[in-house]
């Protein structure tokens, strides 16, 4: 690998923490010595790249900085084909179409001689058959997670039993064969799951829940026991 190369690993690196990270886990990663980080960090400072931080208390890249698609490398390009494709099989049809555009402007502004490589590409994602159906459309949902605002679902359980719940969704989770819905309730006081395709109706409320989605999250993700993300 050229040292052009390794910087732009490096980059690419930074961008994925959100929080800064020390040198000797990214020495760990790229597989290089320690004295090496300290080297690039300072030459892609140099170029202009905005890393902050210094040795022994890690590094973040300011949020804003963009590479342009030429730099995604072939495993890159082929990841977004194929989470595209499964995103096109598996998920409602505004999402599906989202995937879709999304992939095709990638294509677009890729440089001569590489946007072939998605049409040229051996992955394929295979088809998907859901178990259930959702009887709701699920994009005025995820716009509500986004906006951080209520909904009122009018929600059956496992049994048949009909209820009414003002929720605050906070994220869905796309399974092979169903899709899950969390989010805090107001009814339990509490954080529950809740099968999309029970959920007979839904109407977006217009009223932001007082706390902020991202604190939400964090304290869902510590009650799950799932990791925190990078």
């Amino acid at each position: 690998m050229s040292r052009t190369e390794r910087l732009l690993d490096l980059i690419q690196t930074l961008r994925r923490y959100r929080h800064p990270v020390r040198g000797t886990q990214l020495a760990t990663e790229h597989a290089v010595s320690l004295r090496t980080i300290y080297r690039d960090v300072q030459t892609l400072v140099a170029q202009g790249v905005p890393v902050e931080g210094e040795a022994g208390i890690g590094y973040v890249l300011r949020p804003g900085f963009m590479l342009p698609p030429l730099m995604f490398s072939s495993d890159e390009i082929e990841a977004l084909l194929l989470g595209s494709c499964m995103v096109a099989r598996a998920a409602d049809s505004a999402l599906a179409s989202a995937a879709q555009n999304a992939l095709a402007k990638i294509a677009a502004v890729l440089p001569e001689g590489r946007s072939s490589e998605i049409e040229a590409s051996g992955l394929f994602a295979g088809p998907i058959k859901p178990s259930v159906i959702d009887p709701v459309d699920l994009a005025p949902l995820r716009g509500a997670i986004r906006a951080e605002q209520k909904v009122r679902i009018a929600y059956h359980d496992r049994d048949g039993v009909a209820t009414e719940r003002r929720i605050w969704p906070i994220a869905i989770t796309y399974c092979a064969q169903i899709r899950l819905l969390a989010a805090w309730c107001e009814l339990r006081e509490d954080y529950r799951h809740f099968r999309t395709d029970r959920i007979a109706d839904l109407v977006v409320l217009g009223e932001r829940y007082p706390r902020q989605r991202r604190t939400l999250m964090k304290e869902w993700r510590k009650l799950e026991g799932l990791p925190k993300p990078s």
